[in-house]
């Protein structure tokens, strides 16, 4: 499978709940259906990417799914952590995320709740 950012390969990677999909190139991550969810405990481990390659990665819009042939994915933003941007299929529902960005994800701060509110302004 290639990455739909920087078009590197994916590697397998094993971890203590079942095997992710990791670009050897950019350090991004596939995930298929639900998989983020269940992988938030371990995410410092396998989003090991460099988080500033992450960041320029993150302005490329308009990428294929790895998964589904000629399938648009779709530009989303975490509704509890706004500042995080991945996509997301509409097809398979698999999502990707940018170097850094899982492990951003998986961290949920004081700070985010509070700007959920508007009890915290950026």
């Amino acid at each position: 499978m290639q990455c739909p950012k920087c078009s590197g390969t994916f590697v397998h990677v094993q971890t203590p709940l079942g095997v992710i999909e990791r670009c050897q190139d950019c350090g991004g991550l596939w995930f298929d259906v639900l998989e983020h969810q269940d992988l938030k405990s371990i995410a410092k481990s396998i989003d090991t990417g460099d988080k500033t390659v992450g960041v320029k990665y993150n302005e490329i819009k308009n990428i294929l799914c790895p998964v589904c042939p000629n399938t648009r994915m779709l530009n989303m933003v975490d509704s509890l952590q706004t500042h995080i941007r991945f996509e997301s299929c509409p097809g398979c529902h698999g999502r990707f995320y940018d170097a850094g960005e899982f492990t951003d994800f998986a961290t949920l701060r004081i700070t985010d709740f509070l700007k959920r509110f508007g009890l915290l302004r950026t």
